[in-house]
């Protein structure tokens, strides 16, 4: 795919395997290209064997390569059926499932994979292939959760907030998502940024915040007071806890239809690891989680 010429042309991409509830992926990543007049890509990436490869293995690549061009044109289909207005193309890729939609997100809206993606290790709630798109890409990332899409959720969006200004960029995408909804939107800040679970202890890095002149509430009102003059049909709710954020916005995904987070992109060994916050919600959420990047060393 070629770079978007404008952003009515970056796609909202779907990035499918052949594992359980990928049905769920592709009618939610279908209902967010229709809220946002976007095109829909539903991209699924086969490992093919390396030059070199025995004959048996050749010929199950070829086989490999006509299940995945079957498993795409199925999901082709899905979304159609889920919004007969869409504009939908499939692509069959080879290589790492994780790497076309980093490759691909510089040029995206958004993508949405599933919670449990190829190569995800059994010990772990989340697949590796969800985690590596959610660390990586350029652009905002939702994971769907395999119960987060069973019964009608209540029409709210949750954000988590900081109170750094960069990291209000996912407070943006979380008015956009409640504007296009139609939906309540609840925001939640916490003034401890110390993940306390032993699981986010050794998965992901803390990150100390700023406190800002006025302290957090004045700096949320004045950011909130810029976002009612952009979204003024948006009924938005903020609460400050003095809590611990990921237990208290896990809390707060309960029968939300999406939960908002931010993380920053880092440099050197951390560029690996999500912020302790987004890859703990990711794990333990109840809702599809959206991840929005804020490029920097913080």
């Amino acid at each position: 795919m070629a770079s978007a010429d404008s952003p009515q042309d970056r796609p909202v991409i779907a990035g499918v395997d052949r594992g359980p509830h990928q049905d769920d992926v592709v009618r939610f990543a279908a209902r967010e290209a229709a809220l946002r007049r976007r095109p829909l890509l539903i991209a699924h990436a086969i490992d093919l064997p390396l030059p070199g490869a025995s004959p048996s293995d050749q010929e199950g690549s070829g086989s490999a390569a006509e299940a995945g061009a079957r498993l795409v044109d199925h999901y082709e289909q899905l979304a159609r059926k889920e919004s007969p207005s869409l504009s939908v193309a499939g692509e069959l890729h080879i290589g790492h499932a994780a790497a076309t939609p980093i490759e691909r997100s510089a040029d995206a809206e958004m993508i949405v994979v599933g919670h449990r993606g190829g190569g995800g290790f059994p010990r772990l709630p989340l697949g590796s292939v969800s985690w590596q798109v959610a660390t990586h890409a350029e652009c905002p990332v939702i994971v769907v959760r395999p119960d987060g899409t069973e019964d009608l959720p209540d029409n709210r969006v949750v954000a988590g907030v900081d109170t750094d200004e960069a990291s209000l960029q996912a407070l943006d995408v979380a008015y956009e998502e409640a504007a296009l909804r139609d939906a309540r939107l609840d925001i939640v800040h916490c003034a401890v940024h110390i993940a306390t679970s032993p699981a986010a202890a050794v998965t992901t890095m803390p990150v100390d915040f700023p406190v800002p002149r006025g302290g957090p509430q004045e700096f949320f009102d004045e950011e909130l007071a810029k976002r009612r003059e952009r979204y003024p049909d948006v009924e938005a709710n903020f609460c400050m806890r003095h809590v611990p954020p990921a237990p208290q916005l896990v809390e707060a995904s309960g029968n939300a239809c999406l939960l908002v987070v931010g993380s920053r992109r880092r440099t050197g060994v951390r560029r690996f690891l999500l912020g302790s916050v987004s890859g703990e919600v990711l794990h333990t959420a109840h809702c599809p989680v959206a991840v929005v990047p804020v490029h920097g060393d913080a």
